[in-house]
């Protein structure tokens, strides 16, 4: 085939485009037939377009940023000025190949080449007659592809059903000129003034607000009836549209007010929505509907969600209460109403659970398991309000989330530390600007069950305000008989929680409310032993910090003895957190000379831990000879564990006063009364002359004055402390004591038994004086910790005088 024919079309009106041209004239009939009998080239170079179609007849800017484009445009622009133009499938594709492109084009002749400042080249074109691409011969450096021609069926030359079309298409397009404020009336002009019945068609399909792909399926119509037909109907829709948005815009004032504009706005938004397929007021409460054919809510709940449904279905988008409706309608489909997860009753799992997060909290654990034991056997059981009380840092809150892995329920924790308003816990009413649920039915809907283990912790820490009082507002959701109606302001509606498994925490009873304290089950958690802490070191501790500063097991080891030497130099604390933190101080050692590829002590000895930490800052008490008359040991329990004590006790000349120092309480100040008035009433029986207590005064005094001391349990050792000192016998060696005493003589058993044992056993303490009602305490600790003790069950203060007193004197002994 031919191909000069293309490169001699100058004659024609459309061609004469000079450089100082203001105009492009418009295609005449003589133009159309005369392209029309040109033929194709064999081959075209082939350039792709991103956002636009060309039609024939049409002329375009073309601004071409590729460099295969550019290459195109150069070589065509140096020679015939003949391309083949396309638009591509997908416009993101920034290489198009073969098989991006769409296969129907059109011949084009470039009109002027302009060289753009920052390198992209801008083309004019006016396109000449479609084609199809054959087969694309190369793709570099450009596409080159044999094409050819489309045939177009043209209806007959008086066909009245085709001049129809064609009117219509005039009026319509002057129409959408007139309404649209952003086309120039010129192009009315030009619309009167095409001669062209194909131009027309292709002029006004060229410039309609369509997609790429909408335009490439006009210029795949072969019929030009159809296709005209096919324009015709796209202007009809942009018509619609335009007289939509310009009967939004008449209702409108000129001098509405600010209420006035924003409804105007929205109403402007959801007719663009709503053109555009987005989410209408009646497609959200149709979302609403199906959501809640899913729910498992009973009959109340359904009929009060179609009620709330209907109220916003009837209120008017614009209005503030509409976002309050949605919102609670929103939280009503998200509570899990009814949906329960499934409960694992392998109570040797849940055990093995326990003991591996917790190392000791023995009671603690067999609380839980004895309610999953019960649980299996009865699946209905309302769930326990249990409350772990004890100091911090002994694994309070973490024992939450090791109960439900245990029993393989969600986990959910809430701070109540520092909340004053009564609204976190019951939500406000959604009568006010701002409404929320409360946390409580807050942390359910997190959650996705109605029986998850929900963690309240620092339940002591609630506080008062003119807000309301929060505790007693846990009152309702803490009561086992009351929770399954639970009242949240905002729901309106009661949900049950009596599923849920609470689980409190608190490190003082005394602050927390007695109605309260009475609706909860008290656990008492108890602060860990040395030697439990040394474990919880080695087994928790240190892998975890080595974990978090990134240093292999292998890279630092701290045996017991280490470990016990940091528990017992460095903290002083019931829990493990102070520990954690001399542990983690040791990893830094190692990781400060790992990173600097520095020699230290993988083992860590006695020397290193003092090194890294520094000389110890506490020195336990440990046992003192029995040289002197007056001076026993006592065992004392304190909040950061057992401890031993030294009663020290001295005559003076005076005329019987009884002096006590040491920072001591009331009650223990009593119990040195207590000792002294005993001693006195049975003087005979003990071999004492009654004219030494007139003739002396008494001084006892507890050392470490500066810690306060209080308790009955010093009543023994006070008692042998006295006895020693106005007889001048020796204290058994290696002997220590606990135990109240009464005006009679009586021992009265004390609590602390447990730490007060272990402080005897690190202070060397081969027996232990106590009363025989204590003897249920040390069935209960671990044989492990009683080896090496010897214990004497005392009921009368006499047994322990016999135990606890030698009838050897003292070195120096005075004569009374």
């Amino acid at each position: 085939m031919a191909r000069t024919k293309f490169t001699n079309l100058d004659n024609l009106s459309l061609q004469d485009f000079e450089g100082d041209a203001e105009l492009i004239p418009l295609m005449t009939p003589e133009d159309e037939d005369e392209i029309n009998r040109e033929e194709l080239p064999e081959t075209l170079p082939i350039l792709p377009l991103r956002n636009t179609v060309l039609f024939p007849g049409v002329v375009i800017p073309i601004t071409a940023g590729r460099d295969m484009s550019i290459d195109l445009i150069n070589e065509a622009n140096k020679g015939s000025k003949i391309i083949g133009v396309v638009s591509q499938k997908d416009e993101t594709v920034e290489n198009p190949s073969a098989d991006d492109i769409n296969t129907t084009g059109v011949v084009a002749r470039i009109l002027r080449v302009l060289k753009m400042p920052d390198g992209n080249v801008t083309v004019i074109i006016q396109g000449k007659k479609r084609f199809n691409v054959a087969e694309v011969i190369t793709e570099k450096p450009y596409l080159v592809a044999t094409v050819r021609e489309v045939p177009e069926t043209r209806p007959e030359k008086n066909s009245a059903e085709f001049k129809a079309i064609i009117e219509s298409i005039k009026e319509q397009a002057l129409q959408i000129i007139k309404q649209s404020p952003n086309i120039p009336s010129e192009a009315g002009f030009a619309i009167k003034n095409i001669e062209s019945e194909s131009f027309l068609i292709n002029f006004v399909s060229s410039n309609m607000n369509l997609t790429v792909s909408e335009k490439q399926g006009l210029l795949e119509i072969n019929d030009l009836q159809e296709r005209a037909l096919q324009t015709l109907r796209h202007m009809n829709t942009e018509m619609q549209k335009l007289e939509l948005k310009n009967d939004i815009q008449s209702r409108v004032h000129n001098d509405m007010s600010q209420q006035q504009r924003e409804y105007f706005l929205h109403q402007q938004m959801k007719t663009i929505q709503e053109e555009l397929g987005g989410v209408s007021q009646e497609d959200e409460i149709d979302e609403m509907r199906q959501r809640a054919k899913k729910k498992k809510w009973d009959e109340k709940v359904g009929k009060q969600f179609k009620k709330e449904l209907a109220k916003m279905q009837r209120m008017n988008p614009q209005v503030a209460e509409y976002s309050i409706q949605r919102n609670y309608l929103d939280l009503f489909l998200d509570l899990p109403w009814n949906k329960f997860s499934k409960d694992k009753f392998d109570l040797k799992r849940a055990k093995k659970i326990l003991d591996r997060d917790h190392y000791g909290l023995d009671d603690v654990k067999k609380r839980i398991i004895e309610y999953l034991a019960v649980l299996k056997l009865r699946n209905d059981m309302k769930s326990p309000i249990l409350c772990l009380y004890g100091p911090p840092g002994v694994g309070k809150t973490s024992l939450g989330k090791s109960v439900a892995e245990a029993l393989g329920r969600e986990y959910v924790r809430m701070s109540l530390g520092g909340l004053r308003d009564e609204a976190e816990i019951r939500g406000h009413r959604k009568t006010y600007i701002g409404a929320m649920p409360g946390r409580i039915l807050q942390s359910l809907k997190k959650a996705g069950t109605s029986n998850p283990v929900f963690v309240l912790d620092e339940i002591d820490k609630l506080s008062n305000s003119n807000q309301g009082d929060p505790s007693s507002a846990l009152l309702e959701v803490l009561d086992p008989e009351q929770n399954s109606e639970f009242h949240d302001n905002f729901l309106e509606l009661g949900f049950d929680l009596s599923k849920v498994m609470f689980i409190a925490t608190a490190n003082n009873l005394g602050n927390i409310q007695p109605a309260l304290r009475d609706r909860m089950e008290i656990i008492n958690v108890t602060g860990y032993t040395i030697e439990e802490k040394v474990e919880i070191g080695k087994r928790h501790l240190l892998p975890k910090q080595l974990k978090e500063h990134g240093v292999t097991a292998d890279q630092l080891k701290i045996a017991k003895p280490q470990l016990e030497k940091i528990v017992e130099g460095y903290t002083r604390e019931s829990g493990v957190r102070g520990l954690e933190k001399q542990i983690a101080k040791m990893v830094r050692y190692a990781a400060k000379n790992i990173a600097m590829e520095e020699e230290y002590n993988v083992k860590i000895d006695n020397a290193t831990v003092i090194d890294v930490l520094g000389s110890p800052k506490l020195q336990r008490n440990k046992y003192e000879n029995n040289e002197v008359a007056g001076v026993v040991t006592g065992l004392a329990w304190t909040q950061v564990g057992g401890d031993i004590l030294f009663i020290e006790s001295i005559l003076s000349k005076g005329k019987g006063n009884l002096t006590v120092t040491g920072n001591l309480g009331k009650v223990m100040k009593e119990s040195a009364t207590l000792a002294m008035e005993y001693i006195k009433s049975n003087a005979e029986e003990l071999k004492l002359d009654p004219s030494v207590f007139e003739k002396y005064n008494v001084h006892i005094h507890v050392p470490e004055g500066a810690t306060p001391k209080d308790g009955p349990s010093a009543g023994i050792t006070m008692l042998t402390s006295l006895v020693s000192l106005f007889t001048q016998r020796k204290v058994k060696k290696n002997i220590a004591m606990t135990g109240e005493i009464t005006l009679r003589g009586k021992v009265l058993p004390v609590g602390g038994i447990k730490e007060k044992i272990l402080a005897a056993k690190r202070a060397h303490i081969k027996e232990i004086i106590m009363c025989a009602e204590n003897e249920r305490d040390i069935k209960e600790i671990n044989e492990e910790y009683l080896k090496g003790l010897t214990f004497h069950y005392v009921n009368d203060m006499s047994e322990v005088l016999e135990l606890a007193l030698t009838n050897q004197k003292v070195k120096r002994a005075k004569e009374l």
